[in-house]
């Protein structure tokens, strides 16, 4: 356990503890912003303190009426230097709410901006209970268990510190051979929608717009399950791909929906099924939280695979970090 995470996850724990909360709000950009979406789900379930999710620059031009010094403003940036989201940041502290960021660059802009900052490790070697979904479940599940002492959000926090990390590799390794056959299968695919609901949705929005949008130049729109029905099932036909993400929640009946219409039609269907997944480990009462971590790492190497085969590597870019925007 990496004690400099734990001493700045006590902090920002006791710091919330310390204040009388009203509302949260997440706040960020792509990948990050998704990142911190499946904890507003599970406060959403949880506890009545109300919570919202917002892109960045938005946060600041909508300017909520109910941000004020009993709110919590949880941003994230993995390089730190997102410049909205430091903004962002600076705007929620200046109007007196409690701010905490998450970020892997120590010392950058957002931390600098943020009174609570939560460092997270990155990379192949980097373990599961320290990575940005790592400390961000601890931080929540330790932020329930505060504020409403409860075993299932200690047995949560103790899933991610002792077994998220195989969790993960089990179910890598499971799923190796899938992953290689869709990179094959796929590899020319000019379009591919994602569709998921509840907790997962996040995750087939930033498989849209980060891995296939931005890292493969691939067309790709994430369809929200329960919506499917209402416009986006016309564009269903037999070549045409979706990678359908089911969960294992309570939103489960609109993934199943979606699906067993879908597949009447399209002869491209990408399953990512969370009740085939091996959580040996996680606390059977939260899994239903946990399992969209293992579907984001499963397709991460689905996306990995792709790019080998499409001969396009996943830190490949045309504009992004190359020019003023």
């Amino acid at each position: 356990m990496n004690q400099e995470h734990a001493q700045q996850l006590k902090a920002a724990i006791e710091a919330v503890k310390s204040r009388d909360i009203g509302n949260i709000y997440f706040v960020a950009c792509g990948g990050s912003m998704a990142t911190l979406t499946p904890a507003q789900y599970i406060l959403d379930r949880e506890i009545d303190i109300p919570s919202a999710v917002y892109s960045s620059n938005e946060f600041i031009l909508r300017s909520p009426k109910a941000l004020n010094e009993k709110s919590v403003v949880i941003s994230c940036s993995h390089s730190g230097n997102t410049p909205e989201t430091v903004k962002a940041t600076e705007f929620a502290r200046s109007k007196g709410a409690l701010t905490i960021s998450l970020s892997h660059l120590v010392d950058s802009p957002l931390w600098n901006a943020a009174e609570y900052r939560l460092h997270y490790d990155w990379g192949t070697e980097a373990r599961a209970e320290e990575n940005n979904y790592g400390i961000l479940y601890r931080l929540i599940f330790g932020i329930l268990n505060t504020l409403y002492p409860n075993e299932k959000y200690a047995r949560a926090v103790d899933s991610v510190e002792t077994s998220l990390h195989d969790v993960f590799e089990r179910n890598k390794a499971n799923t190796l051979e899938a992953a290689k056959a869709f990179g094959s299968d796929y590899k020319r695919e000019p379009i591919i929608y994602t569709m998921a609901s509840g907790i997962n949705y996040s995750l087939a929005y930033s498989f849209a717009i980060c891995l296939l949008q931005e890292m493969q130049w691939i067309h790709s729109s994430a369809i929200h399950a329960g919506e499917y029905f209402h416009g986006p099932f016309e564009v269903t036909d037999y070549d045409v791909p979706f990678i359908i993400i089911k969960g294992i929640g309570e939103t489960r009946l609109m993934d199943d929906r979606a699906h067993d219409f879908c597949q009447k039609f399209s002869d491209k269907i990408v399953l990512i099924d969370a009740e085939t997944f091996d959580m040996e480990g996680i606390s059977a009462e939260v899994r239903n939280y946990f399992a969209n971590l293992v579907a984001g790492v499963v397709l991460r190497q689905y996306a990995q695979y792709l790019s080998e085969f499409r001969g396009h590597p996943l830190s490949v870019r045309r504009y992004m970090w190359k020019m003023d925007y």
